[in-house]
């Protein structure tokens, strides 16, 4: 128990006390509502319910209120339940002071480990409380429902889930804890709006020593969040429960039971599935959306990272049983709506039961996607609609903003012409219209939309020259993908999620294509896991690829079962098939057209034909007169490697590099257990070192 008065001028308690003050961010509506009852405002509480997961404030939250308290001339008696004794009589002794001072203020932390002394404060303790008092409790769970159902205590009670910081209040804490601009990025991606992982992650980021450019956590920050974060589980089958629900995009007690290991011999005979899911959801960092549960952001972030670090092989074991048991949801599906080898009618197989599967087979793959195009973690802010009369404006709008100028009147061609081909993305709250895309199904080349469209120009020559469709078939083509929000975003997931559900069912589906801009990270996805190189497109001042597969000789169920034998890690690229020779794009490659094409070409190390495919042998790295060009290549991606080792700490980020993509380790974790670092170190090495040698070719 403290008492905030107690701190004189001058004294090691107020000086602290100020440096609190001056690193607190945010929380403008709780201090509000505070202050209000400190004013003795008429609709104020008498007592407010804090409750959140750990590491979300609650406890700054409560010292600051400890000295509006102070500041207003009042006693502010603190209490937490990890150091009380748990028990009437020992709560009744900390507390006592509330019973001799004029309006106090009791704030309790930690109230969890009061909870079996609930019943006895909420009937006996409270009660004989002076008139004016205010009390605050903060912990993990919510008040019982007695609270709520009591009609004396509605009034008066308010019971207030702290959220995590917005991003504006994130960046403003960082930036008081000393956090460089350049590392908040990195810092922001894996703490999200947690104050804990912020401002554990501040002390390692903001730490001169370290090296320069972006932040990944350090195992050590990932250690103290796992223990603060979940603390205590109940046995090791709790353990695994929890771990499948970090790693799977949403969790059902099917998906559970599916993905459990054979039963533990130590856990406890009621630990099924169900109990094991009805104990998830009652975690306080649990979250429940349309289609299962999922944790807080950075928890779920914070157990993958440590499973995948700790225990590799289990890691694995794991991610496979989750995609084996989705893989066969979605079959199950497609075979529920009556398709025949797996190609139905597009119309209604393409439903929202099979795209809420498909984004999830989708998202055990966002490591192969890049961790920043890929991944959403919060899929129910937004949701998928349909075109509506009012929605063309804000179509366009977002056309005209994402640019060229040029694709404005492509859009608006495709409007007129296929208006049933757009889906509209909402967010779930306001109704806005963050997203579009369109998937367009083509039978025939026709000449006003190869004149207005120079994308599906190239689609056509590319069907014509390859196998056209016949009688019947279509082409489909997921032609925009327009989101407002940057990548992970929901919107984007859902978009991919459709793609996916669209090529799984469409009946007379040819030749299933998609145009991205951002093609270097597309050729890494299970869509184009056998596609030869894409034919690239310039509209305007942007490139765009055009990537995709026929399905006339890649069928549904071959997709989904290449989709379970693609290599989960990062950085490992599947082998494109040959196909017929690319159609490339006249003129020079824009910077971030040069550094996807050399990151590519890393990862094709090992892969000849797809290095033949590289834009870079067009650029004048490779001598036109080159005897072999491909072999050309190899040299020139080595040589600018070698030369990492002459800059500060080069050493390292050449032997990330070449262990990678030369030595030819099989996944990220084993080259980082080859060089003997932790996987977050070499992550960032890695990082640095292939933005180095983009850097260099390009001033070569």
């Amino acid at each position: 128990m403290t008492h905030r008065d107690s701190h004189s001028p001058g004294s090691l308690g107020e000086h602290l006390r100020a440096a609190r003050q001056r690193a607190f961010v945010g929380r403008d509506r709780e201090l509000a509502r505070f202050r209000a009852a400190l004013d003795g405002s008429a609709d104020a509480f008498t007592v407010l319910f804090l409750t959140g997961p750990g590491g979300i404030g609650k406890s700054s939250l409560l010292r600051r209120f400890a000295d509006e308290a102070h500041a207003a001339g009042l006693t502010a008696v603190e209490l937490d339940g990890r150091s009380g004794e748990c028990s009437p009589a020992a709560f009744e002794a900390d507390a006592a002071e509330v019973f001799a001072a004029d309006r106090p203020v009791l704030l309790v932390d930690t109230f969890e480990e009061y909870q079996s002394l609930e019943g006895w404060l909420r009937d006996r303790f409270l009660p004989r409380l002076p008139l004016g008092s205010l009390v605050v409790l903060a912990g993990r769970q919510p008040p019982s429902d007695r609270w709520r159902t009591d009609p004396g205590w509605a009034g008066i009670l308010r019971v207030v889930r702290l959220p995590e910081l917005p991003r504006g209040e994130a960046v403003a804490l960082l930036a008081a804890r000393g956090v460089p601009p350049e590392r908040q990025a990195g810092v922001l991606a894996f703490a999200g709006g947690n104050p804990l992982a912020l401002s554990l992650a501040a002390e390692v980021a903001r730490d001169p020593e370290e090296d320069n450019g972006a932040w990944t956590p350090a195992q050590d920050v990932i250690g103290s969040l796992v223990s603060r974060l979940v603390g205590e589980v109940p046995s090791t089958v709790h353990r695994q429960a929890l771990e499948i629900c970090a790693h799977a995009h949403m969790t059902t007690e099917e998906l559970l039971r599916a993905a459990l290991p054979g039963t533990d011999p130590a856990a406890p005979p009621a630990a099924d599935a169900a109990d094991l899911f009805a104990w998830l959801r009652g975690l306080p960092f649990i979250e429940t959306g349309p289609c299962g549960i999922f944790p807080h952001d950075v928890v779920r972030e914070t157990l993958d990272a440590d499973l995948r670090w700790r225990d590799p092989q289990r890691y694995r074991a794991m991610h496979g049983r989750i995609l084996s048991h989705l893989v066969a949801q979605v079959q199950q599906a497609r075979g529920a709506s009556g398709a025949p080898g797996g190609s139905l009618g597009s119309g209604s197989a393409a439903g929202p039961a099979l795209r809420g599967l498909s984004a999830a087979v989708l998202y055990l793959q966002r490591d192969g996607f890049g961790s920043n195009w890929f991944g959403a973690t919060r899929p129910h802010e937004v949701y998928e609609d349909t075109l509506r009369p009012g929605d063309r404006a804000a179509v366009l709008e977002l056309a005209a903003r994402e640019g060229p100028e040029e694709n404005v009147a492509i859009v608006s061609h495709w409007l007129d012409r296929q208006p049933e081909s757009f889906h509209v993305y909402r967010r779930s709250v306001s109704g806005e219209t963050v997203g579009f895309m369109s998937w367009l199904r083509l039978t025939e080349a026709e000449a006003a939309d190869q004149d207005a469209d120079p994308v599906i120009a190239a689609a056509w020559a590319h069907a014509r020259r390859t196998d056209p469709p016949g009688a019947g078939e279509h082409l489909g083509i997921a032609r925009f993908t327009v989101r407002a929000d940057p990548n992970p975003s929901p919107a984007g997931d859902l978009m991919s999620a459709r793609i996916m559900a669209e090529v799984l069912t469409g009946d007379g589906l040819t030749w299933a294509l998609v145009v991205m801009d951002d093609f270097e990270t597309y050729q890494r996805s299970s869509f184009v896991a056998h596609l030869g190189p894409p034919p690239l497109v310039r509209v305007g001042g942007r490139l765009y690829g055009l990537f995709g597969h026929d399905q006339r000789k890649v069928s549904p169920d071959t997709f989904l079962q290449q989709t379970m034998q693609l290599d989960a890690a990062p950085g490992d690229a599947p082998a494109p098939r040959t196909a017929d020779a690319p159609e490339r794009a006249q003129g020079a490659l824009s910077r971030a057209e040069f550094d996807a094409a050399v990151r590519s070409a890393l990862r094709s190390w090992h892969r000849p034909d797809a290095l033949s495919a590289s834009p870079l042998l067009h650029t004048g790295l490779v001598a036109a007169d080159a005897a072999d060009p491909v072999e050309a290549l190899r040299d020139v991606l080595a040589e600018a490697a070698g030369k990492l080792r002459a800059d500060r700490m080069g050493e390292k980020l050449h032997q990330a590099v070449a262990t990678t993509f030369f030595e030819g380790a099989p996944t990220q974790e084993s080259a980082a257990a080859r060089l003997g670092v932790p996987f977050s170190t070499y992550r960032r090495h890695l990082t640095r070192g292939v933005a180095r040698v983009c850097e260099l070719l390009w001033h070569r």
